[in-house]
């Protein structure tokens, strides 16, 4: 079998800045070092030309970071971390449509958009649908996304609400050894999305907001009974619903609301024997029209470069398994 064709470009970052080029290399050349790493090339750096030598594709990815880093350099001090999210999103895993229409979401943040094809994809049918499922791995951006979505829709005058929904499911203790009442028991499953909220609208606003219910954090058990017009809902760790559970949380959704549902089918902390509500919902509903699903992977993962490597891992023992 021959060896695959490689390829060789010479870049050219303009404007010339010294100090922008040591913050685009990074001490001791560690963000080029990660560059080479991960993407499987040889950068050679001379001023600001930068011969990158590999295969075709991944010569190409190389190129795309080592340009946006470079553009980043202008205002930021690079890090490590920045790095790996630049390659996150160099396309060389799984090519991007261009013919898509990115989907961007301001917040007091400032502009969130999308990390790589599936992120980008995701946000394209949050938009889009009434239904959206997020499945994958922690990390990956689901339920940050859906909630950035959520602030944009209610701050648009979209939808009047925000209803974010967990189950309450055990994952290992008991919450009766819990100290305090119900509502006390049930705050540490519903702390993320609070800490997404707060991230998004800032401690004050969501407080407010949630004293007069505008945003409403909830156990998945209080939406039974309910109809639920002109929301905005999202429900979190949905992989620990049982069919029942998710079967009433799809049926409460009213006239002018969109739902998002997420989930990760690799962590389900039911009972054995219990068939976890999400995975039934995405085989059921694949066809439905209005319904899209959006499927997470290792390569989504958002976290210390570590994650990604874990989840794969994780991934690799699943497939020798099954």
């Amino acid at each position: 079998m021959s060896a695959a064709p490689e390829t060789a470009v010479t870049l050219e970052l303009e404007p010339v800045d010294n100090e922008r080029l040591a913050n685009l290399c990074g001490h001791l050349d560690e963000h080029i070092s990660l560059i080479e790493k991960r993407l499987g090339v040889a950068i050679a750096a001379r001023g600001n030309l930068f011969n990158i030598e590999g295969e075709p594709d991944a010569v190409r990815a190389a190129r795309r970071v080592l340009r946006q880093l470079y553009r980043q350099s202008e205002g930021e001090i690079l890090s490590p971390a920045t790095v790996n999210l630049q390659l996150q999103q160099s396309g060389l895993d799984e090519p991007e449509n261009d013919d898509e229409v990115e989907v961007g979401i301001r917040t007091r943040r400032g502009m969130i958009r999308g990390r790589g094809p599936n992120q980008k994809r995701y946000l394209k049918r949050i938009s889009d649908c009434d239904v959206s499922f997020g499945v994958g791995p922690a990390g990956t951006g689901k339920t940050f996304l859906a909630v950035a979505c959520a602030v944009d829709a209610l701050e648009s005058d979209r939808v009047q609400r925000i209803v974010l929904v967990r189950p309450a499911v055990e994952a290992g203790e008991r919450l009766g050894f819990l100290p305090g009442d119900l509502a006390q028991k049930v705050d540490p499953y519903l702390r993320p999305l609070h800490d997404a909220l707060y991230e998004m609208l800032g401690f004050e606003k969501a407080a407010r907001l949630t004293e007069r219910n505008v945003i409403e954090v909830a156990p998945l058990a209080y939406m039974r009974g309910r109809t639920l017009n002109d929301a905005f809902v999202i429900l979190d760790e949905a992989q620990n619903t049982t069919s029942e559970q998710m079967k009433m949380f799809l049926t409460r959704i009213g006239f002018g609301s969109k739902a998002v549902i997420t989930g990760d089918l690799t962590q389900i902390d039911l009972p054995p024997k219990v068939n976890s509500g999400l995975r039934q919902a995405i085989g059921l509903l694949k066809e439905v029209e209005g319904v899209s699903t959006t499927f997470f992977d290792a390569r989504d993962v958002v976290r210390h470069p570590i994650v990604r490597r874990i989840v794969e891992a994780y991934e690799s023992a699943d497939e020798r398994n099954d």
